[in-house]
C-alpha cells in the first residue's frame, strides 16, 4: 500500500478538521506510544517463539553430549577384566596337578 503526497495531505487535512489543531500533538504522542508498545509486543512474541523453537534443538544437543560423554567413560573390557581377576584369585594350582619333569612315562623294553 503506497501513499502519495496528495493522499497524505488529504489525510492530514481530515485529521485537522475532525480533531482540531489543539489536539493533534496529543494524538500524535498517543499514536507514537501505541506504535512503540506494539513493536515491543511483537518483539516479545518473536523472542518467545525463538525460545520455543530453539528449546527442542538445545535438548537434543544436550542429550547427544551426554551420550558422547557416557561413551567416552564406558570401557567394555572392564567387566571382562574383573571376571578374569576373580577367576585368577579363585583358581590355585594344586601340587599334585603340577607336571614333574622327572617323569618319563611308561618305558617299553
Amino acid at each position: 500500500m503506497e501513499l502519495g503526497f496528495t493522499e497524505i495531505l488529504v489525510i492530514m487535512l481530515a485529521i485537522v478538521v475532525l480533531f482540531g489543531p489543539d489536539k493533534i500533538p496529543q494524538i500524535a504522542r498517543d499514536l507514537g506510544t501505541g506504535v512503540r508498545k506494539m513493536k515491543g509486543a511483537v518483539e516479545d512474541i518473536k523472542t518467545e517463539i525463538m525460545k520455543e523453537a530453539d528449546n527442542p534443538v538445545s535438548e537434543i544437543k544436550r542429550e547427544v553430549e551426554k551420550v558422547k560423554n557416557a561413551a567416552k567413560e564406558y570401557d567394555p573390557t572392564e567387566n571382562i577384566r574383573k571376571e578374569l581377576e576373580g577367576i585368577d584369585s579363585s583358581v590355585k594350582p594344586a601340587k599334585e596337578n603340577q607336571l614333574d619333569d622327572s617323569y618319563q612315562g611308561p618305558v617299553s623294553r
